[in-house]
């Protein structure tokens, strides 16, 4: 299938040997169609699954229409990828996985009565991403779902998942207010933490996770815009003051699909913080700032700019021209380029524009690290294995060198909305 592109990207043919980029996209989603999920249920499930699906109507009007399959068809979903220069990708879930009200980064949390269906339709999506990033083997890294409820449960099949060949790590759903689980600062999770650092599976949290409910009037969805990304990053300053990465040194978390541009101002904030909260609790003289800061030494032995440089990844999907003069700030090694594939607020077709206007004027090896080898590190991606790919797919080096001058007519991306830089978070 090939992707429609804009007048601006016509350039002179590659030659054979030119020099292409391998592009991984740290940020894809997949899943089921909803009947396909109940071969993947433990068999007990099965009426209760026929039950819920028969009555079940989807919201999401994306997953309705006519390219839905994209989520499922590893043929179609290949060509497509090819056609806009990837090679491989990192995949987050999309699609309604069985007994939930809705896709599961943002559904509600289970009541007590809903959690045992719930917790076997996220092992099913596990046991079906499995088989289809076999499908192409070595090009997608799966990411497995878990819910906090039941951390030990959570544990084994954290430890179930990486045994099954995904290797995308896990996702954090995050813990929004009103939703009755501990905070992600506390040391309940630690069994979650312990058994991520010994098998080295990286901690994914998404945009859009562990935003409390709001409502659906139009100043609900609005106020959601503006907090959703807030929300999310609250799981980096969880876990850093709640000492998990002492504890756990192995430990990495990626935050993805939630901006970049934010990070640099957040550390030095949490620097702040921290060296005054600290220093408060040091001094004979109680104060209200030292009983805040009281434990925090012994909590975490370092900084949290240093936190992140030991620990952090952003997966900076659709990556805006406005955040990357801060990508030093952030950390050259730190940055993975996503396209957000299906979505329509992927960079898909036009991935190769997006990375024009982003990139055009780094050196290529800055653009090598954000679109590949930063991903491999994290994700286990073998760029031998995919070497032959990208030399047939991939952006030249060449052509990601040219500025982008005109935005494609059709594009929908935030990748190519104006104003972007005035997002605080």
């Amino acid at each position: 299938m090939t992707a429609p592109m804009s007048k601006t990207t016509t350039t002179t043919a590659p030659t054979a040997t030119e020099e292409r980029y391998t592009v991984i996209s740290a940020d894809c989603h997949a899943g089921a169609d909803l009947l396909d999920y109940k071969p993947y249920l433990e068999s007990r499930y099965h009426d209760d699954f026929d039950a819920w699906a028969a009555t079940y109507v989807n919201p999401h009007e994306d997953l309705l229409a006519d390219t839905a399959d994209r989520n499922w068809n590893s043929a179609r979903r290949l060509a497509e990828l090819e056609a806009d220069g990837i090679v491989a990708e990192v995949v987050f879930p999309n699609t309604i996985p069985p007994f939930f009200p809705s896709a599961s980064l943002m559904a509600p949390p289970p009541t007590g009565t809903e959690f045992e269906l719930r917790w076997a339709g996220l092992r099913a999506h596990n046991r079906w991403l499995a088989d289809f990033c076999a499908e192409a083997p070595g090009r997608r890294a799966g990411v497995a779902q878990i819910l906090l409820h039941d951390v030990e449960r959570a544990a084994r099949e954290v430890r179930r998942t990486k045994e099954a060949g995904l290797t995308g790590g896990v996702l954090l759903p995050g813990t929004p207010p009103g939703s009755g689980l501990p905070e992600l600062h506390s040391t309940v999770y630690d069994p979650l933490w312990a058994v991520c650092d010994e098998l080295q599976v990286p901690v994914n949290h998404h945009g859009g996770s562990a935003s409390p409910p709001l409502g659906d009037e139009p100043a609900a969805r609005a106020v959601f815009m503006v907090e959703t990304t807030w929300f999310s990053h609250r799981a980096l300053w969880h876990l850093i003051f709640g000492g998990a990465f002492r504890r756990h040194p192995g430990l990495r978390l990626v935050l993805t699909e939630q901006g970049s541009g934010w990070i640099p101002g957040v550390l030095d904030m949490l620097d702040y913080y921290h060296g005054r909260l600290v220093a408060a609790a040091s001094r004979t003289a109680t104060t209200a700032e030292s009983r805040f800061g009281a434990g925090l030494a012994a909590t975490m032995d370092d900084t949290p700019a240093a936190v992140w440089r030991d620990h952090c990844y952003v997966g900076a999907s659709f990556m805006r021209p406005h955040e990357v003069p801060l990508r030093h700030r952030i950390g050259l090694d730190k940055i993975m380029w996503g396209s957000d594939y299906p979505h329509d607020e992927g960079t898909h077709p036009y991935s190769r524009e997006a990375l024009r206007l982003a990139y055009a004027d780094l050196p290529p090896e800055e653009t090598a690290a954000f679109l590949a080898t930063n991903a491999a590190r994290v994700y286990g991606f073998d760029l031998a294995h995919l070497a032959p790919i990208a030399a047939r797919v991939g952006p030249t080096v060449t052509e990601l060198t040219h500025p982008l001058d005109q935005i494609p007519p059709a594009a929908t991306s935030p990748a190519f909305a104006r104003g972007g830089s005035v997002r605080v978070w």
